[in-house]
């Protein structure tokens, strides 16, 4: 439940929170805005959007250059407001206070729910939804749907199924990046037996976050989106075998405290941070899982992205290679001119291949090639997410309550977190699971 590293290294200072700009006025110049022939002349002259979203820094700068885009096409003139990193504390008062931005980029599903079912979105017109069907599988567009209603278009992913490597301990100890999890336990002896530790793994307390994305994966491998999305729901209880035959292919490489740096002891008090620098920065460990946004940490060390630091896709546990994605998505909070309309850009391959270019982004609109992408290692992800095609999910942990799935200490986290202190404990882990389920579904 990690949100995507590109575009969140802090550069400068950060907007403050409800900031209010133009984007126009921001972007300047002859780069776009009102001084456009295309904003002089387009069908929303003289409308103005508000959007509302958490990011600043080049994240933020990347994003009013789509807004630019827009602007050019349409003529609107689009004003951003930066909700800070609580988006829900943000949009809470200006929802009740009967003046919401026109749209808002939302950082989970859960909370489009939550505002679907609080009656604050508008649905989707029949143009976004067409867009939608065009651009994305299926499965996106029922994520951003509640209730049989489409809410939501999916506009910018995080991609969680990769791991972090060494080029160097992978050439010294003469190893290949592994394509199956059997592959990467063979893999992690012949490491150790080089010398070098295996793996460091970030099972701190605030952290064990990262141990919901490793079970993540190995699931959705084998038992599959069906399996995958039943457990998400709680209509599939978590004593079910195939939770059993998740936790039991961990233990190949939870269950070795040789393969973890630091073993059990150092591996249950290490933050996410750490993991990566202790790789990267002081050579204690040939891999560590972080996903995409573990660049952001690569790069407060001495070692290159795309050259001292690679990734492969994180091995298949069974049938179906895993693509696990976090995300934001785009709602409409009001019914005002315009908002439709930006809407429909913001789902078009348009508007996904001016931000891809830009760099610090990753979309699923399956109409966006990978040539868009200006960054390699992007370039190297989106190619393994279109081909996961409509098996690609969204993070589990993020589907579920957040007393269960997004709590230190407690649900998922702390269950898993016990597991690595006591692999062969799976059938208790998993009593552990299914009863913080049951509490926190209320079923």
């Amino acid at each position: 439940m990690r949100v995507s590293w590109f575009g969140r290294r802090a550069f400068g200072a950060a907007v403050a929170a409800g900031m209010l700009v133009s984007s126009a006025a921001a972007c300047g110049g002859d780069d776009g805005g009102e001084d456009g022939d295309g904003a002089a002349n387009g069908p929303l002259k003289g409308v103005t959007i508000e959007v509302a979203a958490k990011w600043t820094g080049p994240e933020e700068e990347n994003f009013r250059k789509v807004l630019d885009a827009f602007q050019q096409q349409s003529g609107a003139t689009v004003e951003y407001a930066s909700t800070g990193e609580n988006t829900d504390a943000y949009l809470g008062p200006r929802l009740s206070g009967g003046n919401p931005p026109d749209v808002a980029i939302l950082p989970q599903p859960g909370l489009m729910r939550q505002y679907a079912k609080d009656g604050s979105l508008k649905p989707l017109g029949a143009d976004v939804t067409a867009e939608v069907e065009k651009n994305f599988e299926p499965y996106w567009k029922e994520l951003g749907s509640s209730d049989g209603k489409a809410y939501g278009v999916m506009i910018k992913a995080a991609y969680k199924s990769i791991i972090w490597y060494s080029p160097e301990a992978f050439s010294t100890a003469g190893v290949q990046p592994p394509k199956t999890f059997d592959d990467l336990a063979q893999a992690s002896t012949t490491l150790l037996n080089s010398g070098t530790t295996p793996f460091t793994l970030a099972a701190g307390p605030q952290d064990s976050w990262t141990l919901t994305d490793w079970f993540e994966n190995v699931y959705l491998s084998q038992a599959g989106p069906e399996n995958y999305d039943k457990l998400a729901e709680h209509e599939l209880k978590w004593t079910d075998q195939t939770v059993a035959d998740a936790l039991e292919t961990l233990a190949k490489i939870w269950g070795k405290p040789d393969f973890l740096n630091g073993g059990v002891a150092t591996a249950t008090k290490t933050k996410f941070d750490e993991s990566v620098t202790q790789v990267f920065g002081q050579q204690k460990g040939a891999m560590v899982y972080g996903g995409d946004f573990a660049a952001a940490n690569i790069t407060t060390t001495e070692a290159e992205v795309g050259t001292d630091a690679k990734v492969f896709a994180f091995p298949q546990a069974g049938d179906t290679a895993p693509a696990i994605l976090g995300g934001d998505v785009a709602v409409a909070l009001t019914e005002e001119k315009g908002t439709q309309e930006l809407m429909k850009f913001l789902a078009s391959p348009e508007a996904g291949k001016t931000w891809a270019g830009l760099g610090g982004y990753l979309t699923p609109n399956k109409n966006v090639p990978p040539d868009a992408y200006s960054d390699p290692i992007a370039k190297q992800l989106i190619q393994q997410l279109q081909a996961a095609g409509d098996a690609a999910r969204y993070d589990m942990s993020d589907l579920t309550p957040a007393a269960f799935g997004a709590t230190p200490g407690d649900g998922m986290w702390e269950a898993l977190r016990q597991f690595v202190q006591n692999p062969t404990d799976v059938e208790g882990t998993q009593e552990k699971l299914e009863a913080a389920a049951a509490e926190a579904y209320g079923k």
